[in-house]
């Protein structure tokens, strides 16, 4: 019995070894199945991630399943955006304003005499404009005030005509070797020898392509930098040889400058013979014409006659110069006074196109390049060659004030009645 017992139970022991084998494998391969299908996730995984980094995001698939060939084009180059046109930088361009030139020595000294501006000159046209020309060679346009005839001709003097200012006609090379590009001849001395001097004089600036203008007359020139300037020049010719007030018409100055924005002018210049000889301060008459000017659409008014230096104003968007005084003056031999000046303006040219004003230099200068003997008034001391002061000298800071407007000085006084009597 027990024998049989035993075997029964050793029967059953050997059943539940094998059954616990079984569920054994039974496990090993579930583990095992699961390991297959996480690695075959895992690479299925990895095979969509290499391909999206090939494929571009913006591919289509195909609706059967299938990558197009749209799919598998290479991505295109997206179209660049534009940078923005840079603003065009401001231009910027010099005018140059200078006084009276008178370039010749009167009638009551002969060419052979020292002091006579020909003698200074010897033949050398570049000599009135040999101290300052750097300031002119690369300007824009230098301006000034022609008080003087030329012509080859032995002319009659005007019965108004205190002075006998002819030039030869080749002495007019003085104002290209100097650097100027534009002059007044509507002044007092306009008509000194009458219609033939006028017409000689003419001819002269003609003859060597010098713009310049008439009493009463609106012109319009084109610098080299393709700036289109409306220029207007007038002067009262009854004042000839008088010394008297004289004021320019306001109506014909309005009108002109209507007529200059009427045609798109870019720049607007008024060239004034005007007011008092020897007066360091405008009339209230000068001061409203250059006021209304400006306020019309003038940019720039630049006045003569006073032989001596009168203030600059800004005044709105313009510049006013009462008088520059005089330059190179062969008027005297010793000038009653001796400052003078450059005033160089700054004008800006906007990417637009617009002109405005923008800002200036004042250069003093003494009317002859003896400093010394001007300094002392000295007879003679004139040598008809503007020279440069040296900033920080008292002569420098006295010509500085007088066109800033802060010079204290009297009027000065020149009685003309004796003048023929005060020469041998």
């Amino acid at each position: 019995f027990w024998k049989k017992k035993n075997m029964i139970l050793a029967g059953r022991k050997k059943d539940t070894a094998e059954d616990k084998d079984r569920d054994m494998k039974k496990v090993l391969q579930v583990i095992i199945l699961a390991l297959l299908c996480l690695t075959l996730v895992f690479i299925s995984k990895a095979r969509l991630d290499l391909a999206l980094t090939i494929i571009p995001e913006n591919s289509a698939s195909a609706e059967n399943g299938g990558d197009s060939v749209e799919a598998m084009a290479p991505e295109s180059t997206p179209t660049p955006t534009p940078e923005p046109t840079p603003t065009p930088e401001p231009e910027y361009f010099t005018i140059s304003c200078i006084g009276d030139m008178t370039l010749t020595t009167n009638q009551y000294f002969s060419e052979e005499s020292s002091v006579h501006y020909a003698s200074k000159m010897n033949g050398d046209y570049s000599y009135p404009f040999a101290n300052t020309v750097q300031y002119f060679s690369d300007d824009e346009l230098t301006l000034g005030n022609l008080e003087c005839s030329f012509s080859d001709k032995k002319l009659q003097n005007s019965m108004y005509a205190q002075f006998y200012f002819l030039c030869p006609a080749e002495w007019i090379q003085i104002l290209p070797e100097g650097g100027v590009d534009f002059v007044t001849i509507a002044n007092n001395h306009t008509m000194d020898f009458n219609d033939a001097g006028l017409e000689d004089t003419k001819a002269a600036l003609d003859s060597i392509g010098m713009a310049y203008g008439e009493n009463e007359q609106a012109q319009i020139i084109t610098t080299p930098s393709g700036i289109k300037m409306g220029i207007y020049t007038a002067g009262d010719g009854d004042s000839i040889g008088t010394g008297s007030t004289s004021i320019p018409s306001e109506e014909k100055a309005l009108a002109a400058i209507e007529d200059f924005k009427a045609q798109e002018v870019d720049y607007i210049i008024c060239m004034f013979h005007w007011g008092s000889e020897l007066k360091y301060r405008p009339t209230d008459a000068q001061v409203e014409l250059a006021h209304a000017c400006i306020d019309a659409g003038a940019d720039l008014i630049y006045g003569s006659h006073s032989h001596c230096l009168q203030p600059m104003e800004r005044y709105g968007d313009g510049i006013i110069l009462y008088s520059m005084g005089n330059w190179s003056f062969g008027g005297s031999t010793k000038p009653t006074d001796p400052d003078t000046a450059i005033f160089q303006l700054k004008i800006r040219r906007d990417g637009d196109g617009s002109i405005h004003n923008d800002s200036y230099e004042i250069i003093p200068c003494c009317v002859s390049s003896d400093l010394e003997g001007a300094a002392n008034n000295v007879d003679n001391y004139n040598d008809y060659k503007p020279t440069p002061y040296e900033p920080g000298t008292e002569a420098y800071d006295r010509a500085m004030s007088k066109i800033m407007g802060t010079y204290e000085g009297d009027d000065m006084v020149r009685d003309y009645s004796d003048i023929y009597a005060s020469y041998s």
